[in-house]
């Protein structure tokens, strides 16, 4: 209650209302347990990964909301340079295009992560803050929206609509696509669509670069310095290559930076690829190589099977 009258006195929110909100919020138990990191010792593996999403079912769901939404999509790629194939992919690796949006009340999960994180978390204190904040957006944006936040489902920590915005990023990022005066993420194809896009493009998406290149590594590649630096691109070509990252024609006229993307295939060998600006991009939609590698597939497999 001490949160909910600060919130209320910060945002100029009715004390009394918020209160209500909060004090109808109930703990989730589910919630904390699945925000449990994953045991140590967890392999990862690429092409299990890949194969949840690049499947028969999800590429003919796509298929579909292209071909629904093919003049939209055109649009949001014109305006703000982001592939349609892009957007595509996020949101049916998110949702299934909005099949599965998540069946949590999005106040319980909000509620129960920023008061009740698990402790036994490495960055408990930190989620913790990060949740609050959350929860203080989420009841901001409702109470102006004029959408109630005791009826909003999403997922276990609280991302809601067909792209699974937290509340913050439905503040900064979602628009008004479709021209009705409001944002629905939940309801309108459009908004869903521009909404992607203005994120990509909030997070410096660079129009016409691809995502990453195919690499070889040579024998002697120096491993440890081209995976330093993670997932951020650092290298330009010519040291890159040095390092033993051998590229095709196209990579080696790559003006930007590079980095060297590992992908774990369990026991099998591990896979590489050369990540350019535009695949960290990608990244900031969610923090995994992994799911970055998912939604750009995903989305360039649907393309290759659609109509002219």
């Amino acid at each position: 209650m001490a949160f909910a009258d600060d919130l209320a006195s910060r945002r100029d929110l009715d004390p009394v209302w918020v209160r209500a909100q909060i004090g109808q919020a109930q703990r989730l138990p589910q919630v904390a347990r699945l925000m449990a990191p994953a045991p140590r010792g967890t392999a990862k593996n690429w092409t299990a990964y890949r194969a949840r999403f690049v499947e028969p079912v999800r590429l003919r769901a796509g298929q579909r909301f292209w071909e629904e939404n093919r003049e939209t999509l055109a649009r949001a790629e014109a305006e703000f340079g982001v592939p349609a194939s892009l957007i595509v992919g996020v949101i049916g690796v998110e949702t299934l295009w909005g099949q599965h949006t998540g069946n949590f009340r999005v106040i319980d999960a909000l509620t129960t992560l920023a008061f009740d994180f698990p402790a036994s978390h490495p960055r408990a204190a930190a989620r913790s803050e990060f949740f609050l904040g959350e929860l203080e957006q989420f009841l901001s944006l409702t109470r102006r929206a004029e959408l109630d936040p005791q009826s909003l489902r999403g997922s276990y920590a609280g991302a809601m609509g067909w792209p699974q915005f937290m509340p913050s990023s439905w503040v900064k990022y979602a628009i008004d696509f479709d021209g009705n005066g409001k944002v629905d993420l939940f309801n309108s194809p459009a908004d869903i669509i521009g909404s992607v896009a203005h994120y990509f493009q909030a997070f410096g998406w660079q129009p016409g670069q691809p995502t990453h290149y195919a690499v070889n590594l040579s024998a002697t590649a120096d491993l440890d310095a081209l995976l330093a630096p993670d997932i951020l691109p650092t290298f330009s070509v010519a040291s890159f290559t040095a390092k033993g990252a051998q590229l095709d024609v196209p990579a080696l006229q790559h003006t930007g930076k590079l980095a060297l993307v590992e992908l774990e295939n369990g026991d099998a060998p591990r896979s590489y690829v050369a990540g350019t600006d535009n695949f960290y991009v990608v990244t900031r939609y969610n923090w995994s190589s992994y799911y970055a590698m998912a939604v750009i597939e995903l989305g360039e497999t649907i393309a290759a099977q659609m109509r002219p």
